[in-house]
């Protein structure tokens, strides 16, 4: 069972109420809390088929096609070819309006007694939401090897989320194996979940920064090794080397130098950032996809859009008054609905939400994210998408297209209309599927009242 939360500090937060925090996950999954969690099974989509056409003359039986199957490493991993249910990135023609991208992200994702991780991935499957899990690594490391996990300035064996047990990691393992199946994306939440200036992740250097993403990697790819009781699982079927595009750092805190170690190890994307809601610029040679301001109703300020900030803003304690707790499921509910309505009608830049598996004030918080799911991603002209899909789709624009978006403000939409506001800007590719945009100037860092910090 996974050691308990070391520390929680949320009275000790000097942080602008005016957006909350950034918050990120401290109750290590597999710990056996209690909570609402009842998965609701829906069925997924059927893969896609095809037809052959044969040509003229003698028949040949079909040779069964061979199989790309490839352990790697200690068989914890494989390859398994290209990861299924990913939609084409398409160009958008001139003067076509922009889908509505909308991105549902889970911090430190793991599957614990509340199963949240099986009963999201069934939301998902309900109302056609594919979403990036951001697995943290040491829930695939045992508490017998906790040593393993050598964090930079803090002692080998130490971390903020504990660690897990067999059954933990094999339950999280299944929904790992399954989301990625589904079309999900696995991400990175790092490992530790080390947060303020005592050596939390904001002082850590570049080379630190390398050292902690080779370690989340590592534990991914040697599960199998470091429990030895797991060996007769299925791999997990990618190739993390390959697969890891992005995460987010704990806390919002390092970005800077944690950017500048993962663009030379294969990342495309942070969301580590705080923005508003307008459009996606490269920032230090890869997307910025940060979190973003949203409303809070009755309230006159915004806040992050993550159950932890409005949770921080409306009782600062995980066990609020019960008698508040549908009062303030609802307004995280409205918000981002709102969030969503200035963007769909206005300048269709990509909601960004980000969300942790908790039952924080009775989990009040995984009924207003579960109603938004409902609401949002059966509308028209919407796209509930991974962050790795959103990358894929923001390479295939035409850059003109991409600058000419970015000048729209937060719910601005075209003066005229959408077909004479990108009527001229671009041209269609040769190879949708192949193009690529150059890499953009990097953004200027956006001043902002809010305070990149964290809960613990």
């Amino acid at each position: 069972m996974m050691a308990a939360t070391k520390r929680i500090a949320l009275g000790a937060m000097a942080v602008a109420l005016v957006a909350g925090v950034a918050g990120c996950s401290g109750a290590p999954h597999g710990s056996g809390t209690s909570g609402p969690g009842t998965a609701n099974g829906a069925a997924g989509g059927a893969a896609a088929g095809g037809s052959a056409n044969g040509a003229a003359g003698a028949k040949k039986k079909a040779e069964a096609p061979k199989s790309v199957f490839r352990l790697i490493g200690d068989g914890s991993t494989s390859f398994t070819g290209a990861q299924p249910k990913q939609p084409a990135a398409q160009r958008l023609a001139p003067g076509q309006k922009p889908p509505q991208f909308v991105v549902f992200s889970w911090d430190g994702a793991g599957e614990d007694s509340q199963q949240l991780f099986s009963h999201f991935r069934d939301v998902g499957k309900k109302y056609d939401a594919t979403m990036s899990y951001f697995l943290s690594g040491v829930y695939l490391l045992p508490e017998a090897k906790r040593k393993l996990y050598d964090p930079p300035k803090h002692n080998a064996g130490s971390s903020d989320i504990g660690f897990n047990d067999t059954k933990g990691i094999r339950d999280t393992l299944t929904q790992v194996r399954g989301a990625w199946l589904d079309g999900n994306e696995i991400g990175t939440h790092f490992n530790g979940h080390f947060c303020g200036k005592d050596g939390g992740v904001g002082t850590w250097s570049v080379a630190e920064w390398k050292s902690e993403i080779n370690q989340a990697k590592s534990f991914v790819k040697g599960w199998k090794s470091n429990d030895p009781e797991l060996k007769g699982m299925k791999p997990l079927p990618f190739d993390y080397d390959k697969e890891l595009i992005g995460g987010r750092t704990p806390c919002l805190e390092g970005q800077k130098n944690m950017v500048a170690a993962a663009r030379s190890m294969g990342f495309r994307y942070d969301s580590s950032g705080v923005n508003d809601q307008v459009w996606p610029k490269k920032k230090s040679g890869i997307w910025d996809l940060s979190m973003q301001l949203v409303p809070v109703p009755g309230r006159e300020f915004e806040t992050l859009s993550m159950d932890y900030n409005f949770m921080f803003n409306q009782s600062g304690t995980t066990q609020g008054d019960p008698d508040q707790h549908e009062y303030w499921g609802n307004q995280m509910r409205d918000g981002l609905l709102q969030a969503f309505d200035r963007s769909y009608d206005g300048n269709r830049a990509p909601l960004i939400i980000g969300n942790h598996f908790e039952s924080w004030n009775g989990g009040t918080y995984m009924r207003a994210i579960e109603e938004t799911i409902k609401t949002v991603c059966t509308k028209e002209g919407v796209r509930c998408v991974s962050f790795k899909q959103l990358a894929d789709w923001l390479d295939a624009q035409d850059p003109a297209t991409l600058a000419k978006l970015g000048t729209l403000k937060v719910g601005e939409a075209p003066t005229k209309s959408w077909t004479s506001f990108l009527g001229g800007t671009a041209s269609p590719a040769k190879d949708k599927s192949a193009a690529k945009e150059p890499a953009a100037k990097d953004s200027a860092p956006k001043a902002s009242a809010v305070k990149d910090s964290a809960e613990h």
